[in-house]
């Protein structure tokens, strides 16, 4: 209800005595939503701190505010050295004004998403600048047109059968709530003008709640059962939620959402550890490929005449063993295949445990990173861990606002960039300069990426799937073999002045590929 009528007929009396008097000194923003009004008077220096970024609309009235010397510009210079001398509420409207000591008029409209600040000369309708110019009604905005008289009389009221929102458009969200807690859409009308005199009557009570309500703390005008803080002061009201809902929330609210990307990458991790562990242990403990290709070879003439399946005995074990051939396979290539495999048993179980050592110590530093984030009380820490660890940038961000697809494959995460511009923005603000880079050989394709942190080796296997991607998502999707070159990210740079996704490249090497898109090993999330 910080926005609404009903708070703001408390809040610019308030004003008026804290700002009467008052000389504006300076008015400068530090971001293209917020608008700051520094004034001296008397007594103290004060400011008024409007931030208009929908759906985050608050004001506030703070004695003190550190103006940063980059990043900041002077705005509304027509009001330097002007005085304040009135400050009032346009009758059942969302919106505020002062009156200067020039004869200008600086409105306050709080419209939610059209939320915005306006400057009116002596005498004029039509406002002269405005701090949200994209707004363009606004722009013939006449300031008279925003008193709203209403009648509230029983008369009227009956005339409307009742129904609030035209009786009464002021009311808002929480009242509204308050009625239908109570009955109101499906009471009589003798019913309902007691209930809306009631309402009235605890408008009337300067009494502002601030209350938890659908994840956002909020400012009530009515009893509310557990607040969170009461106030009788609308300025002291209007900043604690200022700080609340805006400094602390958004703060709360990014930390969180650290929090849960470190902790869903923790218990990816974690799971990937425990089905690895469980393979390892199950290829260490079943029989070697080869037993069976011993079997198959004793008994090659079990599939004469083109027989393709067979029962035989397995003589390591004494039990039977069924054996189907593929189309037009001879027994001979399907032992030498198992001979084949056998004989890279080793080289895989090598590899599963290397992995299984790399994730190791993934979960360690994702367990210390969680853990620091949760010491971390205050936007500066946040700020500075964030800088300090932005090659992890990608994992904190939406999937969706991603400017490149995720792949997993063996325990390895891939990225393929979606278009050349977000090929740049991967390269510039998301790799490592350990991760490998790859890219379809002299032809227009996407960056692709293999992330390399916490990883101590990269198996062959996996090289040639993110290779099989960039050749796919390059002009040699159609070829049957294609060159794919890579090398590691930090060999690879950004040319000032070259075309989107144009980089130079260094110390490259070349495989060669099948283009492989994505399948159900290795799904992208989108």
């Amino acid at each position: 209800m910080h926005l609404n009528y009903h708070f703001l007929k408390y809040l610019a009396p308030a004003l008026e005595e804290a700002y009467t008097g008052q000389k504006i000194i300076s008015c400068f923003s530090q971001s293209k939503d917020e608008l700051i009004i520094e004034t001296e008077g008397k007594s103290a220096i004060r400011y008024i701190r409007a931030h208009l970024l929908p759906p985050q609309v608050y004001l506030s009235f703070p004695e003190q505010y550190h103006r940063a010397k980059r990043n900041t510009i002077n705005l509304f210079q027509e009001l330097i050295g002007d005085s304040i001398l009135k400050c009032a509420v346009f009758r059942f409207e969302r919106a505020f004004y002062f009156d200067l000591e020039s004869g200008k008029k600086l409105v306050f409209k709080l419209h939610g998403n059209r939320s915005n600040v306006l400057l009116y000369q002596k005498e004029e309708a039509t406002p002269s600048l405005l701090f949200r110019n994209e707004i363009r009604e606004d722009k013939e905005l006449d300031w008279k047109s925003l008193e709203k008289p209403l009648d509230l009389s029983r008369e009227h009221f009956v005339e409307l059968a009742g129904n609030a929102s035209q009786f009464l458009p002021t009311l808002g969200t929480i009242p509204r709530a308050w009625l239908k807690e109570r009955g109101y859409p499906e009471a009589e009308i003798e019913e309902k003008w007691p209930l809306m005199q009631d309402l009235l009557d605890i408008l009337d009570t300067p009494l502002f709640s601030l209350v938890e309500k659908q994840g956002t703390v909020q400012l009530s005008l009515l009893p509310e059962a557990a607040p969170l803080k009461t106030l009788s002061d609308p300025i002291a009201a209007s900043n604690e939620l200022f700080y609340l809902a805006l400094v602390k929330g958004n703060f709360d609210k990014e930390k969180n959402a650290l929090l849960k990307s470190y902790q869903e990458q923790l218990k990816k991790t974690v799971s990937y550890i425990q089905k690895s562990a469980s393979k390892l242990e199950e290829l260490k403990n079943a029989a070697p490929p080869s037993q069976l290709a011993d079997v198959i070879m004793a008994n090659l003439h079990e599939f004469q005449n083109g027989k393709t399946e067979a029962e035989l005995l397995d003589f390591y074990t004494g039990n039977p063993a069924k054996v189907i051939l593929k189309p037009n396979q001879k027994p001979q290539l399907l032992a030498e295949s198992l001979y084949r495999k056998s004989k890279n048993r080793q080289i895989e179980l090598d590899q599963i445990e290397k992995t299984i050592a790399s994730k190791v110590n993934l979960r360690i530093e994702l367990e210390q990173k969680i853990q620091s984030i949760e010491e971390i009380t205050g936007h500066k820490g946040l700020k500075t861990y964030q800088k300090t660890n932005k090659e992890d940038k990608a994992i904190t961000k939406e999937v969706s606002g991603l400017p490149f697809k995720v792949f997993e494959f063996e325990g390895f995460t891939i990225w393929v960039g979606k278009s050349a511009k977000d090929n740049d923005e991967m390269l510039r603000g998301f790799i490592h300069k350990d991760d490998l880079w790859l890219h379809a050989r002299q032809v227009p394709g996407s960056h692709v990426v293999i992330r390399m942190k916490g990883m101590s080796a990269l198996p062959n296997t996996v090289l040639e799937r993110a290779a099989g991607l960039a050749a796919f998502y390059s002009k040699f999707k159609t070829e049957s073999f294609a060159p794919v070159i890579y090398t590691e990210a930090k060999f690879v740079r950004k040319v000032k002045g070259a075309a989107p996704g144009s980089v130079m490249v260094d110390r490259e090497k070349v495989v060669m590929v099948t283009p492989i898109g994505p399948d159900e090993e290795t799904a992208a999330r989108k």
